[in-house]
């Protein structure tokens, strides 16, 4: 589907630029192009279509059942199997994740989402059965899927919603008064239109800047961490390989589907199996780019819970994966 934007960004850095494949500047800049292109697109197309759902959800109604309802934490194991099937990267999850709060879904259960939804899609799936077999593929769907479950229930253990940003809190008012005009008045769907192209707008503007700067730092990881150089500190040994593999993923930025050769690579040079997904799993769920968009939305200090909690439990994981496997 991204194709052309591949395709462009290449013609530009090698062709215009006339740059050297395999120079480290020239990897940087062409994962810079393209991951700035896909990702601003992903994000209208999101912001848009969440602006279209928002528009019309009963957001009293979506809260008022989750409080006066009991679902043992069924919302939480929705929550993330809707992330298994949304295949989105961890930076263009956040507009669904604004969209989730927006519509008055809890923030553990947001959580849940913006966990799950990087770590397990199909086109993972799909690739993990090529390249690690059937037994390896379902211990890391269910685990990917945990992983949100457990970690969105500890998190609304904690009572978040205080260490939203202002701009967030902002949104959420001018959602509840979107939706009171619209119902009152019956706004019909193309009088809503300009709304939330003005919406869209406002977020785009308030999310690119650390978009922009989130990417450039993943470009300059992507293109100057040199070959091999992870790999000394997972050896088999180690026996603190587990937690260093997950915290050594954090400044890198690269979805699941495109970090997967990478950790078959791993794997072929006697890495255990546990130590190197529990990598992969930092680089999608826990990477640099990623805090850095968040920060538009959360506080510091949610952002230190939320990334602490997740790598707790992917470092829990990672140990259990080398323990069955």
């Amino acid at each position: 589907m991204f194709d052309w934007i591949e395709n462009f960004a290449e013609w530009l850095v090698f062709n215009t630029f006339g740059m050297t494949k395999g120079a480290h500047l020239a990897e940087a800049l062409n994962f810079f192009i393209y991951d700035t292109i896909k990702i601003t697109l992903l994000l209208v197309v999101i912001i848009f279509l969440m602006g279209i759902v928002n528009s019309y959800f009963p957001i009293d109604k979506v809260r008022n059942y989750l409080s006066r309802n009991k679902l043992y934490g069924l919302e939480y194991l929705m929550a993330s199997l809707f992330g298994v099937v949304s295949p989105f990267c961890s930076c263009s999850s956040v507009p669904l994740f604004i969209g989730f709060v927006r519509g008055g879904i809890p923030l553990g259960v947001t959580f849940a989402f913006l966990i799950t939804s990087p770590l397990v899609n199909e086109v993972a799936i799909g690739l993990f059965l090529g390249l690690f077999g059937v037994k390896i593929t379902l211990i890391y769907v269910i685990s990917g899927i945990l992983l949100g479950v457990v970690s969105g229930l500890i998190l609304s253990r904690f009572k978040l919603e205080r260490f939203l940003t202002p701009w967030v809190k902002q949104i959420l008012e001018s959602a509840q008064r979107e939706e009171d005009v619209f119902k009152a008045e019956k706004t019909p769907f193309l009088k809503r239109l300009p709304i939330i192209f003005a919406e869209v707008k406002d977020i785009l503007k308030g999310v690119l800047p650390y978009v922009v700067v989130g990417i450039a730092i993943g470009g300059l990881m992507h293109g100057y961490i040199p070959d091999g150089f992870f790999e000394q500190y997972m050896a088999k040994d180690n026996l603190f390989a587990v937690p260093l593999a997950t915290i050594m993923a954090v400044p890198m930025y690269m979805n699941a589907s495109g970090i997967l050769p990478v950790v078959q690579v791993l794997v072929s040079k006697g890495i255990p199996i546990g130590t190197a997904i529990a990598f992969m799993m930092g680089v999608v769920g826990l990477s640099l780019p990623e805090a850095m968009l968040l920060k538009k939305v959360m506080t510091f200090k949610l952002i230190g819970i939320f990334f602490g909690v997740v790598t707790l439990c992917i470092i829990i994981s990672g140990y259990l994966f080398n323990i069955i496997l």
